[in-house]
C-alpha cells in the first residue's frame, strides 16, 4: 500500500506523477537518473505502457519503512519501485524498470512462475550491470539469459518469453 500511496509515508513528497522523494532537494538528481534509465530500458525492451512511479529514499530508515532492507532497490509489480540510498544509480534503476516492463508484458502473477534465469537474468543482462561477475545464481541466470537472447533476437523478446 505504501508504494501505491507513498505520499502517505512520513517524509515522502511526490513531486510529479512518477517521482517521489524523501529529500526533495535531490529532485534534479532523481529526475536525471529516472529519465536516463527510462529511455535506456524503453530502447531495449519496448516503451512503457505506464512509466513506473519511483520512490527515492535518502535514508535506510525510509527504505525499511517500505518493508525492504538488504537490496538496493525493489520493484513492486507494476505498482512502483522503491530505491534505497545505495540504489541511486542508472544500472539499479534500469534493473528495476526491466522488472516493471516484465510485469506489464507478462503479468505480475505470471512472473511468479517464470524461471529465475528469465526474470533476473534479463534484468541483470539488459540493465548493463557493470559488474563482471555476480554472485553464483545471478551470474548463472545472466549467462543463461544472454544465450537465450542471442537465439531469439530482440524483436521476439516478449513473444518468446510468454512461451516459457
Amino acid at each position: 500500500m505504501r508504494v501505491l500511496a507513498p505520499e502517505w509515508v512520513d517524509g515522502i513528497v511526490c513531486v510529479d506523477g512518477e517521482i517521489c522523494l524523501e529529500d526533495v532537494t535531490r529532485y534534479r538528481e532523481a529526475k536525471t537518473l529516472y529519465d536516463a534509465a527510462l529511455g535506456d530500458v524503453a530502447s531495449v525492451v519496448g516503451a512503457f505502457r505506464k512509466p513506473p512511479r519511483v520512490v527515492f529514499c535518502a535514508t535506510e530508515g525510509c527504505y525499511r519503512s517500505f518493508g525492504f532492507a538488504a537490496s538496493s532497490a525493489t520493484d513492486v509489480g507494476t505498482s512502483g519501485i522503491v530505491v534505497s540510498p545505495r540504489g541511486w544509480t542508472i544500472p539499479y534503476l534500469r534493473h528495476e524498470m526491466i522488472h516493471h516492463r516484465q510485469g506489464e508484458e507478462l503479468g505480475v502473477f505470471a512472473l511468479l512462475f517464470k524461471p529465475e534465469w528469465l526474470i533476473e537474468g534479463m534484468a541483470y543482462a539488459l540493465s548493463d550491470d557493470p559488474r563482471q561477475r555476480l554472485s553464483g545464481r545471478w551470474q548463472r541466470a545472466r549467462e543463461k539469459f544472454r544465450r537465450w537472447w542471442r537465439e531469439i533476437g530482440r524483436r521476439n523478446l516478449w513473444e518468446e518469453a510468454r512461451k516459457i
